[in-house]
């Protein structure tokens, strides 16, 4: 069952103002990534708490975007090295998902500049491409970015996916 977002963090962010995107370094960064992972995921498509997190959490870079005041109000996830490849089948590949941006925060680029962190990261410890399991209604958003769609649409946790890769 799908609820109404409650808006974690505040009022609708001014595209101009300064976001703070950081590499998740301790236990409360964590917390507050999956804060808002909790409030999109799980309050607003309606996913299973225990499909939305999982061990792979463990061994991920995690990002975590801030507002001006240090409110959480967005993450994403990127896994690499060994895990990456035995999930891609790809040598030299990142995989990035759990991309969460609050409501207040869509459509100030902070989607974009997360994705662009990921890429950052993966391009830091030598990858040279980033897959994705995109949501079907996100495939423009990351066509956008860059990426392009591979394979056919697939059901993930009841949404329907398409798996999506950039080369850098």
């Amino acid at each position: 069952m799908r609820a109404e977002p409650t808006r974690l963090g505040g009022e609708p962010l001014d595209n101009r103002e300064p976001l703070d995107i950081r590499v998740v370094r301790t236990e409360r960064e964590f917390k507050l990534a999956k804060a808002v992972r909790h409030e999109v995921f799980v309050v607003e498509q309606g996913i299973a708490p225990e499909l939305e997190y999982d061990e792979l959490d463990a061994t991920s870079t995690h990002l975590l975007a801030l507002d001006q005041d240090g409110a959480p109000i967005g993450t994403a996830r990127m896994i690499s090295g060994e895990p990456a490849l035995t999930l891609t089948g790809v040598a030299g590949r990142v995989l990035l998902g759990r991309l969460a941006v609050l409501v207040r925060a869509r459509g100030t680029g902070l989607g974009a500049a997360l994705v662009g962190a990921v890429e950052q990261a993966g391009r830091e410890l030598g990858a040279t491409e980033c897959e994705l399991h995109a949501q079907v209604q996100a495939l423009g958003f990351y066509e956008r970015l860059g990426y392009a769609a591979e394979g056919p649409v697939y059901d993930d946790a009841g949404i329907p996916h398409r798996t999506m890769v950039k080369l850098f």
